[in-house]
């Protein structure tokens, strides 16, 4: 009998939105991450989630996302990262906090947990 796949764990957690009408050719983009979750951004192919952007870095920074706040840390960008216009090495995000990478300025939204159906 094959084994269940496992549940993930982070399902039933809040999810959190960076949300940007900046993207190239003025598309939206929605970056969701759940507690527990870590990702990358830049311009590089390594990066998990690639933007090309002018002025963000290959590896610009790194976000981890807690039950209560993101956690933002650059990775050495060339151009800086920005929470609520300052320049941060590493900063804590909030809903309603504004992160900027290079051109591309993120809306940060915490949304709760869907009930189980």
């Amino acid at each position: 009998m094959p084994t269940p796949p496992e549940r993930d764990r982070t399902a039933d957690g809040p999810e959190w939105q960076l949300r940007t009408d900046s993207a190239p050719g003025g598309r939206v983009a929605v970056l969701r991450l759940r507690p527990d979750m870590v990702r990358t951004v830049g311009r590089a192919t390594v990066a998990d989630l690639v933007v090309d952007a002018p002025f963000l870095s290959r590896v610009h920074c790194r976000i981890t996302a807690g039950a209560d706040a993101l956690v933002v840390e650059d990775l050495e960008s060339t151009n800086g990262t920005f929470v609520n216009g300052r320049r941060v090495e590493r900063a804590a995000l909030g809903d309603g906090d504004r992160l900027t990478l290079g051109r591309l300025e993120f809306s940060v939204s915490r949304h709760p947990a869907a009930a189980a159906g």
